[in-house]
């Protein structure tokens, strides 16, 4: 791939173009820190106005003991809140490396000032890639949830957004750009690694979700979701093995719930007699069947099934014609026996 890989996958922030017009106009502005306890502060404040928003409604609707079910939704904010603060802060912290590593502030101080800042950058770079590898390996842990491999992918594209940027410019050079190279090259297969565990885990349990539902259209939906996840990791990575066998996988899913539908109404037509119906509906089980990308054995296997049901109920509905006929005739002759 390309130097270019990471816009693929996500939009390219628009920070750099805002940081430049800041800078035209000479004013710079100072990026604050993540802080733990600022992250805290902001979660009580959000669980005390949580509390009494909650509270004065509950008043309001004349309950006996409006504090209890406020202060319970309080707690829970505060719980969910002290449970995500290490990955809050550590995905903040990274960010923040990986931003203020490729900041070019505007000099006066001359060709020392210059090698200083390309320094700390470079220093900055090698913090952001070791935060990176440690969430990855907390990412490859056993349990973890598809949703931290993809807090890795999104880390991995900011890295490589940065680094590229900066190999372009050529802010470094020498051994800083071996380095800064071999960085890349590094979070770039981690990027590739997470990426495709996370479409892989996330799809299977969305395509088990589907299987679970009750009704066709959250069926169909579920497992449309499904597909999306592989078709955004095969957007970058075209030629795996693994994804494009799922995707064909849960076409085949999709496929089987849609023609699995219409031959289940079909089957219900037949049983009362209904066979014009019937038919109708086999030949909209024939479509979908046709239509969906699934395995040729299998198209070919299904569509011989419905198509020996279709004349069968074609069989079936001549005969039936034909004995309402001799009934029609039988009536109309024996109408004519009694009028002599």
């Amino acid at each position: 791939m390309g130097h270019n890989s990471a816009d693929q996958a996500f939009p390219r922030s628009p920070r750099s173009h805002s940081r430049s017009s800041e800078e035209a106009r000479g004013r710079v502005p100072r990026a604050r820190m993540p802080s733990s306890a600022g992250y805290m502060m902001a979660a009580v404040i959000t669980a005390v106005a949580l509390f009494f928003v909650l509270w004065w409604m509950l008043v309001s609707g004349g309950d006996e003991a409006p504090w209890l079910p406020a202060g319970l939704a309080a707690s829970v904010v505060l719980l969910v809140a002290l449970s995500a603060r290490e990955v809050v802060m550590r995905r903040a912290w990274t960010r923040y490396l990986l931003e203020h590593g490729i900041q070019e502030h505007s000099s006066s101080s001359g060709e020392k000032s210059q090698i200083r800042k390309k320094s700390y950058s470079s220093s900055l770079h090698s913090a952001a890639l070791r935060a990176i590898q440690k969430q990855s390996g907390a990412a490859d842990s056993i349990g973890s949830s598809p949703e931290a491999h993809l807090e890795v992918v999104q880390l991995c594209h900011d890295y490589l957004t940065s680094t590229e940027d900066a190999m372009r410019s050529g802010s470094f050079t020498g051994e800083k750009g071996i380095a800064i190279k071999a960085g890349h090259d590094r979070v770039r297969a981690l990027h590739k690694h997470h990426l495709l565990i996370w479409a892989r885990d996330h799809s299977r349990a969305l395509t088990r979700d589907a299987q679970q539902r009750a009704r066709i259209s959250h069926k169909i939906e579920t497992a449309n979701r499904a597909l999306e996840c592989i078709d955004s990791a095969l957007r970058l990575y075209p030629d795996e093995i693994e994804l494009n066998e799922s995707k064909v996988a849960i076409g085949e899913f999709i496929a089987s719930v849609r023609v699995a539908h219409w031959v289940e109404l079909a089957e219900r037509s037949a049983f009362k007699g209904h066979y014009r119906r019937a038919i109708n509906r086999y030949k909209d089980a024939l479509f979908y069947l046709r239509d969906m990308n699934v395995k040729e054995e299998v198209r070919t296997a299904g569509s011989e099934r419905i198509e020996r049901e279709i004349e069968e109920l074609r069989t079936r509905l001549r005969a039936d014609n034909g004995n309402k006929g001799r009934r029609a005739d039988e009536h109309l002759s024996g109408g004519g026996a009694d009028e002599s």
